[in-house]
């Protein structure tokens, strides 16, 4: 019994040691209360920052504002189908450019940090830095040599200062006399390449002119296939060869079938390749090279590039200009999800000009680019 006892007061003793413990805790706690309750309680951080006065700018200009800023949007029966596509398509541009414009109208003031908010706002919309500086200082100079203080005027001076470096690009090269005139369409894969030569040559077909296809992307699955079917669609004959055949091959026997013929513009589909693969650009300049021989006149090189894709739009087409004359860009894919600001800087750095924007899947859907119809859709 005396051993089962002592077994029973070992566990109360170390409770009683524990009470000792949890009670010297507790008053210390209470301690720490009565110290903290005697201090005021903080204030929250974004109160006191609120409270405080914004630092008074170096230069502001008064902007007169009538009624509450919003990003206007014109209703559809007020604009026609182009206008209507270009501007969706410009829809993420749009909102990322309409930022430095909300803050201004909520100042109601143009002040010095405007302007690099509009820089920054043009370089997240893939302008580039070099074109999206230019622009900025050509806009403040308009607004400020012209004492402009409204807002729409503010939009206005910036849609004339891209439209204007726009088309000082240059244009897009016309149609040369000589028959037939061979036009390349370039570009890497993905871009909508075989379906952006159907519509161009829709295009030359609606003018009135003999259209003739070379089916030269000849190792990509179906590749024949769909430019034939393309082809019937435009109703025009395409050239073609077997799959896994030499591109240059194609493009000869279509220019010996379109001199018979009487074609006036032949499209070459070429095989989409990546541009930092140095064997397959080599065998786009052979193919370029066979034409020039065998017609004695430059062709022409369309590159066709997808606006999503940004500044890598630049690397592009910097690459396959060391690979062949570009005379000029057909931008795809301004359906809503781009950011087609990279023309700016394709045009600032290589003076390329766009030729054609992409607005869809159909036929019709690929409109002859224009400057200020592209500017306005900005703002």
């Amino acid at each position: 019994m005396a051993k089962g006892t002592k077994r029973l007061k070992e566990p109360k003793e170390r409770r009683r040691d524990r009470k000792q413990r949890e009670a010297a805790l507790e008053a210390e706690v209470e301690v720490i209360d009565e110290e903290t309750a005697e201090e005021p309680t903080p204030e929250p951080l974004h109160e006191i920052v609120e409270t405080e006065q914004p630092p008074e700018p170096e230069e502001e200009i008064p902007l007169e504002i009538v009624g509450a800023y919003e990003e206007e949007e014109e209703e559809e029966d007020e604009l026609e189908e182009e206008g209507k596509k270009l501007r969706k398509g410009m829809f993420r541009s749009r909102r990322v450019l309409s930022r430095p414009f909300v803050r201004a109208a909520t100042r109601k003031a143009i002040d010095p940090e405007f302007w690099q908010d509009a820089e920054e706002a043009l370089i997240a919309a893939d302008a580039g830095v070099p074109a999206a500086t230019a622009i900025v200082e050509g806009a403040r100079h308009r607004i400020l040599t012209q004492g402009i203080r409204d807002l729409e005027g503010l939009k206005e001076a910036f849609r004339e200062e891209i439209a204007e470096m726009l088309r000082s690009f240059g244009s897009p090269p016309p149609l040369p006399e000589e028959r037939p005139h061979v036009i390349f369409m370039a570009g890497v894969n993905g871009v909508g390449k075989t379906t952006t030569t159907a519509k161009v040559g829709y295009q030359y077909k609606h003018n009135g002119y003999k259209v003739l296809f070379a089916a030269a992307d000849t190792f990509r699955a179906a590749g024949i296939e769909q430019m034939e079917m393309w082809a019937q669609r435009v109703g025009a004959p395409c050239v073609r060869h077997k799959t896994g055949g030499d591109p240059a091959a194609v493009v000869f026997d279509a220019l010996e079938s379109a001199k018979a013929k009487g074609i006036d513009v032949v499209l070459v589909d070429t095989a989409g390749r990546l541009h930092t693969k140095k064997n397959l650009m080599d065998e786009l300049n052979k193919m370029w090279r066979v034409a020039e021989r065998q017609m004695e006149h430059e062709p022409e090189t369309i590159l066709v590039i997808d606006a999503t894709t940004g500044q890598n739009g630049v690397s592009q087409a910097r690459i396959f200009g060391e690979a062949l004359p570009i005379g000029s860009i057909a931008l795809t894919k301004m359906d809503g999800s781009a950011k087609g600001g990279v023309v700016l800087a394709i045009g600032s750095e290589l003076g390329i000009p766009v030729a054609y924007v992409g607005m869809g899947e159909g036929l019709m859907d690929l409109r002859p680019f224009d400057p200020d119809a592209y500017a306005a859709a900005l703002f």
